[in-house]
């Protein structure tokens, strides 16, 4: 840190500055900025001296851009010149903040000095973030700023730290972290009395079952480990070899080729002791399958940042939902004023955005987290004038990027795979004929596109408004289609669904069909099967029902379980369905596409969700010790209140799979309450099961409060001994809060 502090940047970035904060073209206020001294923590206030100061953490700063790189600032670009413009970007739902400084100095200053500090942030090793993470709660405890902590304002952190201890404990504690009988703990004194405080004898138990006679595991001791609890079987004295190297801190141990307790917690708390196997979090599956064999991370009109009646359009929606690896986005296209075509709910009192704008930001941001295709799902309700300009603007904005042709050699035979397609943006929508007609040279009159719109159709009949005028008068609207673009349209186009007998003896594989959630469900309970292999022929797309006017969304295993590829979901909403595919999408490098089981890529197959006992069946039995937890946050702001935690452990999978199981809650410690309590499961249907592992806080009275969450698939679990990072409601990391299992998986049959 010290090396950071000498920094120019942040230098002046510890005097501070004042910036406008703005909101809107009218609400532009000035705000006094300020880095605190822990290099941390970002303070700001209006220059009214009796009001409230806000704070956030430079840890919750996904991204700084320079210039007018946000739809507010760009609001005001005639007024204020890019250089003095910047936008911090948060990780998570919270909205950007857009700041406009005095001089393009200024904005450098910070611009450059928020940038390092995220850097180094990045780069700090595990044991280093821990020390940091006690530095800021000395900080905060630390009442009087004079560098040193009472009694009294130990007890107080205890408190903030979410630990109800008995005072005749602490004491204990603190008279033993005084080294020099002050009555007061300076730095090293406090990190020792955090120390003790954090005493892991849940770690310990383990570590000394394995000890031989030292103080140290040898590398027999720490290969037994390996073998017997962790389950590794290739290769385990290399990989015993490399978690010395990685985690101990003792040279000493180094050398002699042992671990200490120390490199032992370090290992159990590193990616490698993580629930969630390493070499899955990378890039692993075959990308060369046809792209129905893949689920793909898919968003339901991505331009809303919050409901579907009065909610904000903006073209945040689309980064938001690109950085987090989705590859299917939504637009609904309507006749704009001067000739340009707008995006918004239609019918309803959501703000509009310009459809270029939309492109420009896709151009921009759609292979920042993953090479792989994305999918551009455009609801069209344009005239044939302002499509034509939509072609245009997919043209010359996007260029290269978008597919406008099959690829060589690709005709006719099938789908292109997600490796064919890298880099390259598809759209999916109505098209004049079908993709042979061009290749035959048969040119369509320019005008002809009579398409009629199933998908307002489908959710109309759906969502139970049986009202026979209007369902009368959408089926008889034709809309005419541009030829300009109707020719976007490659290895998508949107039709009606009829039925599966008919798809299978009619479909083309490059057409993809629309089901609102209710029919999609209605499809699996009565022909599971039959939409299975519906699947593996063609791309299908389920979108939530029109009655979810608050953005809330439906349960996409179901979806998943009968393998439909495009699961459209509301992003902006966090809860479990986001969690189930936050968590299904974590694997395979965050990449969007996830390889469907054998079992529901292969034509010869029968596969049934609702009745999974196939051929292939090879039911496991999951069992879960839940040990203990560690720093878990505080729900309540209350002063003084302390949580009394629960885990709760679901499955979400097949209807078979599905099940949950708590543990008993432990009153008054969310600091590191131990549980041992042993949860069991039978998983009949592993490729599709997702283990979600939740937090709450006991509410006899009420509604237990969510403390955090961490979802997976199934199949890449680590048995063991095994942390769990857990996560907040908008799926951030909530550093060092996490818990400790122990995982069986063995074979039923």
């Amino acid at each position: 840190w010290e090396s950071i502090q000498a920094d120019d940047n942040l230098k002046s970035m510890f005097v501070g500055t004042v910036m406008r904060k703005i909101k809107s073209r009218t609400w532009k206020k000035h705000r006094y900025f300020r880095l605190q001294e822990d290099c941390m923590t970002i303070w700001y206030k209006s220059k009214k001296a009796a009001n409230a100061h806000s704070t956030f953490s430079v840890g919750d700063v996904e991204a700084v851009r320079e210039g007018h790189q946000s739809e507010v600032l760009l609001s005001i670009a005639d007024e204020f010149p890019p250089d003095r413009c910047f936008t911090l970007v948060f990780r998570g739902r919270r909205g950007n903040l857009d700041l406009v400084a005095e001089s393009a100095g200024e904005a450098q200053s910070w611009i450059k000095g928020i940038r390092k500090l995220i850097d180094n942030l990045e780069n700090m090793g595990q044991r280093e973030k821990l020390d940091q993470w006690i530095c800021d709660w000395f900080k905060k405890a630390d009442k009087n700023r004079d560098g040193r902590m009472n009694f009294k304002e130990v007890r107080d952190l205890l408190k903030m730290m979410n630990v109800d201890m008995n005072e005749h404990h602490a004491l204990r504690l603190f008279t033993m972290a005084d080294k020099s009988q002050s009555g007061t703990l300076e730095d090293d004194e406090f990190v020792l009395f955090y120390k003790m405080l954090t005493q892991r004898e849940d770690v310990l138990r383990v570590f000394q079952e394995y000890l031989g006679d030292g103080q140290k595991l040898t590398l027999q001791d720490l290969k037994d480990f390996l073998r017997e609890e962790q389950l590794h079987e290739d290769g385990v004295q290399q990989y015993a070899l490399k978690l010395i190297e990685r985690y101990e801190p003792s040279d000493t141990a180094r050398m002699l080729q042992a671990m200490t307790f120390d490199g032992f917690l370090m290992y159990l708390t590193s990616p490698e002791g993580s629930i969630f196997n390493p070499s899955m979090v990378e890039l692993y599956q075959d990308m060369t399958q046809p792209l129905c064999h893949y689920f793909i991370s898919s968003s339901h009109n991505t331009y809303l940042l919050e409901d579907q009646i009065r909610g904000h359009s903006s073209v945040e929606g689309y980064i938001r939902a690109l950085k987090r690896g989705c590859r299917c986005v939504e637009v609904d296209c309507w006749d704009g004023p001067n000739g340009e075509p707008i995006v918004y709910h239609g019918h309803t009192f959501t703000s509009k955005i310009f459809f270029k704008d939309v492109v420009t930001v896709l151009g921009n941001y759609a292979f920042k987290a993953s090479q792989y295709p994305v999918i551009l799902s455009i609801e069209n309700h344009c005239s044939v004038e302002q499509q034509k300009v939509m072609a245009q603007h997919l043209t010359q904005i996007l260029g290269d990027k978008l597919l406008k042709s099959p690829l060589d050699g690709k005709i006719l035979i099938g789908l292109p795979s997600p490796e064919d397609l890298k880099g390259k943006i598809l759209l999916k929508g109505k098209k004049i004929g079908g993709l042979e007609d061009g290749m035959n040279g048969v040119v369509d009159d320019p005008l002809m596109g009579e398409v009629s719109d199933e998908e307002e159709i489908a959710e109309i009949d759906d969502d139970h408004h049986r009202n026979d005028s209007i369902r009368h008068r959408v089926k008889k609207s034709k809309q005419h289609l541009s030829k300009e673009l109707s020719d976007c349209v490659v290895y998508c186009k949107s039709v009606h669904f009829t039925g599966f007998k008919h798809s299978q003896i009619h479909s083309k594989f490059y057409e993809i069909s629309s089901f609102t959630e209710s029919k999609a469900r209605k499809h699996i309970r009565e022909a599971g099967a039959e939409f299975v292999l519906h699947n593996a022929r063609q791309l299908s797309r389920v979108y939530p029902s029109g009655l979810r006017t608050d953005s809330s969304n439906f349960n996409p295993q179901d979806m998943w379980n009968a393998g439909c590829q495009i699961v459209a979901l509301n992003f902006q909403t966090a809860g479990v369905e986001m969690d189930q595919n936050d968590g299904l999408f974590s694997q395979n490098g965050y990449c969007g596409y996830i390889l469907k089981p054998a079992f529901m890529r292969n034509i010869d197959e029968r596969f049934d969700p609702e009745n999974p006992q196939n051929d292939g069946y090879k039911p496991l039995s999951l069992s879960i010790q839940v040990i203990s937890g560690q720093q878990l946050p505080k729900v309540n702001i209350k002063e003084g209140s302390i949580i009394d935690p629960l885990v709760r452990v679901e499955i979400h999978g097949v209807p078979l799979d599905q099940a949950k199981q708590e543990t008993r809650y432990i009153d008054n410690n969310g600091f590191n309450p131990v549980w041992y309590d042993t949860l069991q499961f039978t998983i009949h249907v592993p490729e599709l099961a997702l283990v979600r592992f939740v937090v709450e806080d006991y509410d006899k009275t009420s509604k237990n409060d969510f403390v955090g969450q961490f979802t997976l698939p199934f199949t890449c679990i680590q048995p063991g001994y095994r942390h769990i990072h857990l996560l907040s409601k908008d799926g951030t990391s909530i550093p060092p809060s996490s818990l400790f299992v122990n995982v069986r998986i063995t074979k039923l049959m």
